[in-house]
């Protein structure tokens, strides 16, 4: 490690230092609680165990669960010794799954009880695993967390580089396939520090820990409310009672939203009666009608956002009352300018690809080298989403370039592709366009529209059951339309945008 790098070990030692005995860490489930001081130690403990285990630099750590003390711990650990996460999004079926492990070929998987029959039943296709172990202690059948605990914390610490890999994301299948964005520490400082200037975050914030740790958004602001030296409330699964709760009992004063959680908050709140105004900052995506609840509710503020998995979660953000819509302005130590198909410049007003460059952007894609230089060609990260710029340097989102069509669900990335492929392979249907559109509780649902073939039929909810039974659930379309014909190009193919302005718009 040079003299000017910076890594979260780093950062790690340094809480250990500043915050010491003030508490680092809540998990909801089992009411354990770390300091500062105490996280240092089990993750320097971790970090001997899992180097006698055989990591080194460079090798890959698989997780499988939801968000516990022991996730957080595997990060810090990971990031001691050079080592990357390569958290898996439970959500996942089974395929997906083994995909994104094969895909980055982990040493050592951790997995929670609820998916160690899945991973079982996988065993002979992750070869390069060398040790299945529990997540989350007490219970299941693979090896003990806890033993790699039971020492005294010396490790051996490598050189970490700032520009070093931490983390493997992956991103939804846009080419029929998910690829892994390889975060790095700088990464991970680069949007702390956005975070805790954007949202005037110190020790005395409370976080309420509720995104999963497999995501960026949920990684990265447990992490800014560490580096803050702010205690994270951790929720292995969302509840909105228990929120409300725990904002009302233990002060939460910032929280990350993607719809419906918010408004299930505010729902759960009208029906207790309990004291929510400590919660005062929340980043997100969320409706309007919701968002100006909340304000006037609690006198926070939201910020709305733009950002994806390879700009560290965020590239512009503002208050939501600064210019409502707007995805906000660029960060501090951003740049984000829009493009033509050129690649050239577009003026205010006018729509063109969003382009960023700056210590947010990610490493690369994951042994895909054509995927990374065709991303970063012209020396800025393509993000293929289109934006506009007003007069005033606030950014309006305008959706995916064609060829990289995306839906957001609830937070989470879906490509149209994807769920068409898992449609066609039922029997009865001849052809499908999957598209967004509004929804009331998701912000974005996905809707198919399905010709079937001569003699066919099927019922909606059977065809949704069987597409969330080859892909992940949440993947599954909410809402399927049947028509005779659909619309087609000259070439034969079908007219995505003449069937999304006959079938799209909110949908009841």
């Amino acid at each position: 490690m040079g003299l000017h790098d910076y890594t979260f070990y780093d950062l790690i030692c340094r809480n250990a230092v500043s915050y010491n005995n003030m508490s680092a860490w809540f998990e909801v489930d089992d009411q354990r609680t770390l300091t500062f001081a105490e996280y240092k130690l089990k993750v320097d403990q971790l970090a001997c165990g899992l180097q006698k285990a055989g990591i080194s630099k460079g090798d890959r750590i698989g997780i499988i669960g939801k968000n516990s003390l022991e996730y957080f711990l595997l990060y810090g650990a990971a990031g001691a010794l050079g080592a990357i996460v390569l958290p898996i999004n439970w959500r996942l079926s089974a395929e997906e799954t083994v995909f994104n492990l094969a895909d980055c070929n982990p040493a050592l998987l951790f997995v929670d009880p609820d998916y160690q029959e899945m991973i079982s039943d996988a065993k002979d296709l992750l070869k390069t695993v060398k040790e299945f172990y529990n997540l989350k202690p007490p219970g299941g059948n693979f090896s003990d967390f806890e033993a790699l605990l039971d020492n005294e914390g010396e490790f051996s610490a490598p050189d970490v580089a700032t520009e070093d890999g931490l983390v493997i994301i992956h991103t939804a299948a846009v080419a029929g396939r998910p690829r892994g964005a390889l975060l790095s520490h700088g990464n991970l400082i680069s949007a702390n520090i956005h975070i805790n200037l954007l949202l005037n975050l110190s020790a005395y914030d409370v976080h309420l820990n509720i995104l999963p740790l497999f995501h960026v958004g949920g990684l990265f602001m447990a992490t800014a409310g560490f580096h803050a030296g702010a205690l994270n409330l951790n929720m292995s699964k969302f509840d909105a009672g228990q929120a409300v709760d725990l904002i009302a009992d233990k002060k939460v004063t910032f929280m990350f939203d993607f719809a419906p959680i918010l408004s299930s908050i505010l729902e759960e709140h009208e029906k207790s009666g309990k004291d929510i105004k400590t919660l005062q900052h929340v980043p997100g995506l969320e409706a309007p009608a919701v968002i100006e609840k909340y304000q006037e509710l609690t006198g926070g503020t939201f910020y709305c956002m733009y950002g994806q998995t390879e700009t560290s979660a965020i590239a512009t953000m503002a208050a939501y009352s600064d210019k409502p819509g707007s995805a906000g302005r660029t960060i501090q130590l951003a740049d984000v300018r829009l493009v033509d198909d050129n690649d050239q410049p577009v003026p205010a007003g006018e729509t063109g690809e969003i382009a960023v460059k700056g210590p947010m952007v990610f490493k690369g894609y994951w042994n895909l080298p054509e995927d990374t230089d065709q991303a970063f060609h012209g020396g800025w990260h393509h993000t293929g989403d289109l934006g506009r710029f007003d007069e005033d340097g606030f950014l309006w989102y305008e959706g995916r370039k064609a060829e990289k069509e995306l839906i957001k669900p609830g937070g989470e990335n879906v490509y149209p592709a994807e769920v068409e492929k898992a449609i066609l392979e039922h029997a009865a249907v001849e052809n499908t366009v999957v598209f967004g559109v509004p929804d009331p509780k998701w912000k974005e649902g996905i809707k198919a529209v399905c010709q079937l073939k001569t003699g066919q039929t099927v019922e909606a909810r059977e065809l949704i059951k069987f597409v969330g039974s080859r892909i992940a659930s949440f993947k599954k379309p909410q809402y399927v339309q049947f028509v005779a014909e659909l619309p087609l190009l000259k070439e034969g193919g079908p007219d995505r945008a003449r069937v999304k302005k006959l079938y799209g718009g909110e949908q009841k």
